[in-house]
């Protein structure tokens, strides 16, 4: 990594529990591809006042994740299709002052769905109802499932959801099963109050077929681990961060590293 200067760009994170995820992944590229560049992650006390900085201070990249993806909506200039289409926000670039979003979230689920063949006839239960939600329920319905029902405790956001895309939706999971589950909730993820919760119950992890946890630290969550014991076909969050953040590197350097790059810098990523 280069010494810090004054010709430095700066790309940042803002999350309310910020992980070393990111801040890996684009610096190995950064130093890389010999780029005078840097990456941090922030726990903002203030959103409007960090948004204010990263438009005041010339930041160039900025990814939003849980629980700001949708609250950043009222702070940019304009909304990229991706984000506009499903109201949820994860990357923020800086053009001279004009802030864009965009989701890289949506193309990570979309990509992760066709590359485990997934069958669009499969049942889905998803869990969750906040701005990862709505990308990876848009990205399901873009690929063709119809039969998926919303998990949500909040019933507002629940049935909005749900409505959205044509699904259905419950307030608890009781013993509800189906063939794909997905946790699109912070259970499970770590330094949180449920970190070593489980996000469905075992008896619906046995009795489903695929099982995707969204949540990307840590890479094995429990949900994850439950699964691999149980032979399921499994998608981590691990993967969802890997090409997000791989999207966001894009847009904000317009440079795409090669296949070899991409997967050094995802092995660095995950060697935490």
């Amino acid at each position: 990594m280069p010494i810090l200067n004054k010709d430095m760009t700066l790309c940042i994170s803002l999350s309310a529990r910020p992980s070393n995820n990111g801040t890996r992944f684009h610096n190995f590229l950064y130093e890389t591809l010999g780029l005078n560049w840097i990456y941090k992650a922030f726990a903002p006390t203030n959103l409007e006042q960090a948004i204010a900085g990263v438009r005041g201070l010339g930041i160039r990249g900025c990814a939003v994740s849980m629980p700001y993806k949708e609250d950043v909506i009222a702070l940019v200039d304009t909304m990229d299709a991706s984000a506009a289409a499903i109201d949820s926000v994860n990357t923020i670039v800086n053009d001279a002052g004009v802030l864009t979003a965009y989701n890289t979230d949506y193309t990570a689920i979309a990509q992760l769905i066709e590359r485990n063949s997934l069958d669009p006839t499969l049942s889905v239960l998803l869990r969750g109802s906040g701005g990862m939600a709505k990308a990876t329920a848009a990205a399901f319905r873009d690929a063709g499932f119809r039969d998926v029902t919303i998990v949500a405790r909040n019933e507002a956001a629940g049935r909005a959801l749900a409505d959205l895309y044509g699904f259905g939706w419950q307030g608890e999971l009781g013993d509800s099963t189906a063939d794909v589950i997905v946790n699109v909730t912070p259970i499970g993820m770590a330094g949180g109050p449920e970190a070593d919760a489980l996000s469905f119950p075992e008896a619906t992890v046995e009795a489903s077929r695929v099982v995707f946890d969204v949540v990307a630290l840590p890479a094995e969550t429990p949900l994850v681990r439950a699964g691999s014991a149980a032979g399921k076909t499994v998608i981590s969050g691990a993967e969802v961060a890997t090409i997000q953040a791989l999207e966001q590197f894009v847009l904000y350097t317009g440079l795409r590293p090669s296949d070899e790059q991409m997967r050094a810098a995802e092995d660095f990523m995950r060697a935490q």
